[in-house]
Order: C-alpha cells, then structure tokens, then sequence
C-alpha cells in the first residue's frame, strides 16, 4: 500500500477509537455477524472455521494495514468464520456502510483492496490444488512459501517466520504430528531451521524449487 492510499485508509479508520486486544481473543464468532470493519494498526488476527471433528482450519491471516471481513459489507454475506487475534492487537472499528460510501468516493483505495484480494486469492488456488492433488510435503511447503511472502522478517540467516507446528497444521489441514515430521525432512535437508519460536528459511528459490520438485 503507498503512502498516498495508506495515509486515506488511516484518516478514515482514524474517526474511531483504539481498541486494545489480547492475544488469544475472538473478535467475532462464526455464525455471528461483525460488529463493523475492523481495521489492525498492530499484530495479526487469523480467519478460521471449526470442522465438525472441533479441528480449525485457518483460511486466512491479517496483518497491518488490513481491513475486513470485507465479503460481509459488500455483498452482506453472512459471516461463517471466527476471527481470532494470533498476538496482541491494536485495532479501529468503522461502521460497515461507512467504510462502503468509503471506498465507493475513493477508487484508488478500492483499487488497492481488489490487487490485495488477488494477491491473496492466489494464495487460496494455490492451496486448494495442493489440497486436491499434492502430498503431506507439498502442502507443508507451501504454508512455508506462503507465509515467507506474507509474513516474514529478511534477515542474514533467510526468512524468520513466527509460526507454530499447530499454526501450520491449521493453515495446511494437516495434523501436527504430519507437519512435523515434514519439517524435520526440510531441516534435514537443509532448507530450514527450527527453533522454539521461529522457522527459518534459508533461501525461498530453494523453497520454491522444492514445491516444484514434490508435486
């Protein structure tokens, strides 16, 4: 998002009041609709549903500047989804018919939203082929890729990326002893490391070849 459009988003969500949330709270419960636009200034907040076995599914991870659930104000879709914050959260709430008159006299913001929504619906296609043809290992590869490209810190040593086995065995739908048991065969490998807190990633083009070669 460039400044001029940043700076739009943030005068706008700026009419409302700071709210401060904990890690581990849920914004709004499936089935229930959102109480406005919710726009995070800080922290990240997952999308996810419960399958009928009681497992989640993540569908979707917000960082700043997001706004959403962006499906709800448009086009009134009924919410099926909790939205629950992954670290503590600083957040502004506007009213959904608000943030549509928004981005209807805006057209250079709503053009950022759609680019957005593309970027991250690719993402989607690309797990769904993963899910109906791929293996264990290439979907795990893939979360990785995925969440190099979106949520990760460069540093000397690759890609930092602050996740947890049950993190990825949500994203992926896979269990966590799958996950891993994958991430121990890239560890030794040596496409990763692993710590307590962090994966890290040594080189995404070896991440990326890796995905190519295991599907």
């Amino acid at each position: 998002m460039d400044a001029v459009i940043a700076k739009k988003v943030e005068d706008f969500f700026n009419q409302y009041p700071l709210r401060q949330f904990k890690k581990g709270q849920i914004l709004v419960y499936g089935g229930d609709e959102p109480p406005g636009i919710l726009h995070l200034i800080k922290g990240e907040v997952r999308q996810y549903d419960i399958t009928s076995s009681g497992d989640e599914v993540v569908v979707n991870v917000f960082n700043p500047p997001a706004f959403f659930p962006m499906t709800w104000a448009i086009n009134k879709t009924p919410n099926e989804y909790f939205f629950e914050t992954s670290t503590d959260v600083s957040l502004r709430m506007a009213p959904a018919k608000d943030t549509v008159k928004f981005l209807k006299t805006n057209p250079d913001v709503t053009y950022n939203l759609l680019s957005r929504l593309y970027f991250g619906t690719n993402g989607l296609l690309r797990r769904m082929t993963h899910l109906m043809k791929g293996t264990a290992h290439s979907r795990t590869v893939l979360e990785l890729i995925i969440a190099c490209k979106r949520f990760s810190k460069k540093q000397k040593s690759g890609y930092v990326v602050a996740i947890s086995e049950g993190e990825l065995a949500a994203r992926s739908g896979l269990t966590r002893e799958t996950i891993s048991r994958e991430l121990h065969k890239l560890h030794e490998k040596g496409l990763i490391t692993i710590s307590h807190k962090n994966i890290v990633v040594k080189s995404l083009s070896r991440l990326e070849k890796e995905l190519g070669s295991s599907i």
